[in-house]
């Protein structure tokens, strides 16, 4: 940087790091503390204003910027990492004869020597450690096999509670060790989202947040509202860290760590174990899994005359909680028909207690996990709730079977419009393929149409929705757009939920409003299966409008990116459909938005189509594909007759080569393309 743009550059400079100084101070009272100092609009505003600065001087963004919390990076390869400090498991235990052999042990070892236990919450998560160097994150690896991990930095980045500096005083080098766990409510959320658009659910918690560390996308992990609670904190030089494990954790409260506030100083095996009984209850209170307690030798100096085994430390351990197993009748199965048409069985019980809730259903998953598992009319099942949130079947109770008892046979029919079910190869669900006459699917589209990500409807909900389908106001989307004021009011008066005139003025209001949602949002609300968010947005900027996107073939499908060939086809086969083809044109004449506003699809890049491959100097992947949009350009996943250019950086994969160079596709560097976009 010459001295005429340092000079310019001063008061951007200034203004970041009062930006990044706030919205760190912001994020730590939010996330930390508990405590809103702002509105959500005035804490974006300032993300905003501080992301665009960063893009207009890039040179004096700083790495562990707050802007990095939202992602948009890309992790080019998760490369493997050697742990400075072994990372040991512990040694695990579901009997409590065992904690008291390892308590007995431990006064034995040394012998006369005063010393106090920690108890903490065992959290049902992913281990991960991070290191800090003057007081900044400098890497995040995976447990891994203990001796090498994954480097995961640039995702551990995107969690609130990893924080990227430290506050007050602190080691100069250390590591501090946590679990990434993935809470409750908004794991629930996402797997919601991830149902309504036809993706399978995560099993649990934990694989999710496994799951999200290694996304690719910087941005989609973001998303996912993960949480890193710290429990250990080590260092190259243990006499600059307090003595005990207690003071280290309160000390890393300080540097702005997220700490459970549940851990407890024992001195005997009589505290240990009600600390155990008491969480063996009150875990299911907790926003987040915990699958036991562990207990470790709260002085770290007599850690090394303890000494360790060859997998775990002498001086912790850890006591895992039974997964609660109860055995309850199975009265009946009935089959549920989701938004897609895929059907799910769902095992009818005899009410039982299961920890801290009355358990009555439990999914059944499909007709493989069924038969798997030997299900037979009247059986008793076997219901676990361990570290999971919905109880879950994990087997039969054969003792218990009735004789004569014959296997379950699975429904051939849909049980809410009587259409034969399919089974779609290399899929393991049964699907109703009645798409336009099957009630639960016509209300699922409905209430994903009205959808906040969608056309953001709020007065239709639910309930709603089935009362105007009920009287025939609404039998597919486009119905919306026909609905007027005076067929409203009075609505619902037999159900005491009348729609009143201010009701129907805010109801038409809605719809009238929903008209102006952007092009790629109303692609994603005709609930294409495949389709989620942001393929929706992908497709929708590749095209640039609905014409376009009509008259396409399969296969162009497969050029946008991240699109696959079961999309391409799912797609495809949607607007081949005349009835949805219908659909679209009364759409389009109430007014939807049909093409693309965006105010930079037009550019010296209009009308080419680039493929992205490799490391490049100047952007991320993601910047750089934001950047041939910005001009103008499409960007595809795949190399085909129709792609103008193969945009190669460092490591370039050689399959894409091979193929550009075998149809005549111009590869060009990231200078070349630099210089077009000029």
């Amino acid at each position: 940087m010459d001295l005429f743009s340092e000079i310019n550059s001063a008061p951007a400079q200034k203004r970041m790091e009062e930006l990044a100084e706030e919205l760190d101070r912001l994020n730590y009272e939010y996330y930390m503390n508990d405590r809103s100092l702002v509105t959500d609009e005035e804490f974006d505003a300032m993300m905003r204003e501080l992301q665009d600065l960063e893009r207009q001087y890039p040179e004096l963004a700083s790495p562990l910027s707050p802007t990095k919390r939202v992602g948009g990076e890309v992790n080019k390869s998760f490369r493997q990492v050697e742990h400075r400090f072994p990372m040991l498991s512990l040694g695990n235990t579901y009997s409590i004869e065992e904690i008291e052999e390892f308590e007995s042990r431990t006064r034995k070892l040394l012998d006369g020597t005063s010393f106090t236990y920690t108890c903490e919450l065992k959290y049902d998560g992913v281990a991960i450690g991070l290191t800090y160097r003057h007081g900044r994150l400098v890497q995040a690896v995976t447990r891994g096999n203990g001796t090498v991990g994954d480097d995961i930095t640039l995702n551990a980045k995107t969690i609130p509670t990893i924080p990227l500096r430290l506050r007050g005083n602190y080691p100069d080098d250390f590591e501090a060790r946590g679990e990434v766990v993935y809470p409750f409510e908004p794991f629930i959320a996402m797997n919601a989202q991830r149902e309504a658009n036809g993706d399978e659910p995560f099993a649990n918690p934990r694989n999710a947040a496994s799951g999200s560390l290694k996304l690719l996308n910087t941005a989609e992990c973001a998303k996912r509202k993960l949480m890193f609670c710290m429990y250990f904190m080590m260092g190259p030089d243990e006499s600059k860290l307090p003595a005990t494990h207690f003071e280290r954790l309160e000390w890393a409260k300080q540097m702005g760590f997220k700490v459970q506030p549940y851990i407890q100083e024992c001195k005997d095996i009589d505290q240990i174990k009600s600390f155990i009984d008491h969480w063996d209850r009150a875990r299911w209170n907790l926003p987040f899994g915990i699958d036991g307690i562990v207990i470790k030798v709260n002085q770290t100096t007599l850690w090394d005359k303890l000494g360790l085994t060859a997998k775990s430390p002498r001086w912790a351990i850890a006591y895992k909680f039974k997964a609660e197993r109860v055995s309850t009748p199975l009265e009946s199965i009935s089959y549920q028909v989701g938004r897609t048409g895929k059907v799910t069985p769902v095992a009818n019980l005899q009410p039982v207690w299961l920890g801290g809730t009355t358990v009555r259903r439990a999914t059944l998953v499909n007709a493989d996990f069924i038969e798997n598992l030997g299900i037979h009319i009247g059986d008793h099942l076997f219901i676990e709730k361990g570290g999971e949130i919905i109880p879950k079947v994990v087997g039969v109770d054969k003792e218990k079977r009735l004789p004569g008892a014959m296997p379950v046979s699975y429904i051939q029919r849909c049980p809410e419009c009587g259409a034969t079910l399919v089974r779609i190869n290399g899929e393991a669900g049964h699907y109703c393929p009645n798409v336009d006459g099957c009630r639960p699917q016509i209300l699922g589209r409905l209430e994903h149409f009205v959808s906040r990500k969608a056309m953001n409807i709020e007065s239709l909900g639910p309930e709603r929705l089935e009362m105007l389908y009920n009287v025939g106001l609404v039998r597919d989307i486009a119905d919306i757009y026909d609905l007027r004021r005076e067929q409203l009011i009075g609505l619902g008066a037999e159900q005491s939920a009348s729609i009143q005139d201010k009701s129907a003025d805010n109801l038409i209001a809605a719809i009238e409003a929903s008209k102006q949602v952007s092009f790629e949002r109303v692609l994603f609300a005709l609930g294409i299966r495949y389709v989620g968010e942001v393929g929706a947005k992908k497709v929708a900027r590749f095209f640039g409008e609905m014409d376009a996107i009509m008259s396409a073939r399969e296969e162009d499908f497969s050029q946008v990116e991240d699109v696959g060939e079961v999309t391409a086809k799912a797609i495809y086969e949607w607007f081949a459909d005349m009835r949805h083809r219908a659909i679209v044109e009364r759409l389009r004449a109430a007014g939807l938005q049909m093409k693309g506003q965006w105010t930079n699809n037009s550019g010296p890049l209009d009308g080419l189509t680039f493929v992205v491959s490799g490391v490049f100097e100047h952007y991320s992947r993601e910047e750089i594909k934001a950047d041939i949009e910005k001009h103008g350009g499409k960007v595809s996943g795949s190399i085909s007759s129709r792609t103008s250019y193969l945009l190669a950086g460092d490591k370039m994969g050689p399959e894409k080569r091979k193929k550009a160079e075998k149809l005549g596709i111009t590869i060009i560097t990231e200078k070349e393309y630099l210089e077009m976009c000029v």
